[in-house]
């Protein structure tokens, strides 16, 4: 016999256990961006390989290593999105959304990064993002920044996390600095890693977000991309601070944040942990004022954040933030005794189902002694088991016995049993 297939390595299943946490995660996020008004964008899976080229930067490390790219049958070179930002830029230019207008948009989904798999960060991942289009100034930025905001304190983390901000001005600007950086770090190349000395003529800015602790002390003497800000993008930082401060969202900067993405331009932020240990970004993003204009569209300020859902679920795993009404489990266990109620248990399943939408009712399948049954029942995580049975059936009634709390076994009216569960669980 041949070997069993498994999951690819970093490419996890979501069992049914796990799956009632996310369902809850899932309905926090979208029940946030509702109240906000941002509206679902759905894209592919798989884009073109130059649009993640082209907007990302040939000389990231999502680019250079973590791609999973391949050439479908017509040679055309295909790639699992490793991001979602110039997935959604490529699908609003398509369908025309930037023209003259702006757009509040949101999406959730898978993304692909091939990486070195480790707790919450593998290889297929998932995010939820915001994308904001057609908005210049620092008013949207902090609404962006504002929403994330929001969402920690709906989970019920937000001293746990820290919003960290930065800005990378224009890309006139930040070259002038790309420059002196440059210059500073050949000074010290003895000092830099063999990463950072290969990032030294691709990519010099993401040498700031080292975390080599042989470099500390180096990088800490380095220049200031705020030193070399233009005037305007000053005015722009100065003026979301101001907001964040009238809204009374603590911050704090950091010259070293620059994100990874080559199309990050001005405002850029993070949320970080110090829950998690040495992974502590849980939100990270930005404005990228240029990326439809480099897509090939007309300049188009854009300006956004990604969550990985991986990691932030790991996170309210560890402060054990999950509420016990997540972990899912029916409300009731229906169960059948004897050959009449068997086959009238389903349409009793069903006239429950309808009187009480929201009660979680498991009907039993299969058959098996009352001893068996119980222990499914128990099994399921009911709060209560509804016992149909001969004497029930000539009655017009339904017994009820708890399985989780003290309290007696009742038997009922249908109609008095069915009030008894509206009171119990919706």
């Amino acid at each position: 016999m041949s070997n069993k297939i498994q999951a690819i390595r970093g490419m996890n299943d979501l069992l049914p256990d796990r799956s009632p946490a996310w369902q809850y995660l899932e309905r926090q996020l979208r029940s946030l961006v509702d109240r906000y008004d941002y509206r679902e964008i759905r894209t592919p899976i798989v884009e073109q390989t130059a649009l993640f080229a082209r907007s990302i930067g040939e000389a990231t490390d999502v680019v250079e290593k973590e791609m999973y790219t391949f050439d479908d049958r017509n040679g055309e070179s295909l790639t699992l999105r490793p991001e979602n930002t110039a997935a959604v830029v490529r699908a609003a230019m398509e369908h025309g959304l930037l023209h003259n207008q702006t757009q509040r948009l949101w999406y959730m989904g898978p993304m692909f990064r091939y990486e070195r798999p480790q707790k919450g960060r593998y290889r297929q991942f998932h995010q939820i993002g915001i994308e904001a289009y057609g908005m210049a100034g620092p008013d949207i930025d902090a609404e962006i920044i504002l929403l994330s905001a929001r969402l920690w304190r709906q989970l019920g983390m937000a001293e746990h996390v820290t919003l960290e901000l930065n800005s990378l001005g224009t890309p006139e600007a930040r070259a002038a600095y790309r420059d002196s950086l440059v210059a500073y770090f050949e000074a010290h190349r003895e000092v830099l890693d063999e990463d950072s000395q290969r990032r030294l003529t691709t990519n010099p800015l993401r040498i700031l977000d080292s975390k080599n602790p042989a470099m500390a002390e180096m990088l800490a003497g380095a220049p200031q991309l705020l030193d070399h800000l233009d005037d305007a993008s000053r005015q722009h930082f100065e003026q979301l601070k101001s907001t964040l401060d009238a809204a009374g969202v603590a911050y704090r900067i950091n010259p070293r944040l620059v994100r990874g993405l080559d199309y990050y331009s001005r405002t850029v932020f993070e949320w970080t942990t110090t829950a998690l240990g040495s992974q502590g970004t849980v939100c990270g993003g930005g404005r990228y004022d240029g990326l439809v204009e480099q897509l090939g569209g007309k300049p188009t300020p854009g300006v956004g954040f990604a969550i990985g859902l991986e990691r932030l679920m790991l996170l309210l795993d560890t402060l054990d933030l999950i509420p016990a009404e997540a972990h899912g489990g029916a409300d009731a266990y229906l169960l059948a005794m004897g050959d009449s109620a068997e086959r009238n248990a389903i349409g009793l399943g069903e006239r429950l189902r309808d009187a009480l939408p929201a009660l979680r009712l498991q009907v039993h399948c299969g058959g098996g002694s009352f001893k068996s049954q119980i222990r499914r029942a128990d099994r399921s995580g009911a709060s209560v088991a509804l016992i149909l049975g001969e004497d029930e059936i000539e009655k017009g009634c339904l017994t009820i016995k708890p399985l989780r709390e003290d309290g007696e076994q009742q038997t009922l009216e249908l109609d008095d049993a069915i009030a008894w569960l509206d009171r119990q669980f919706t």
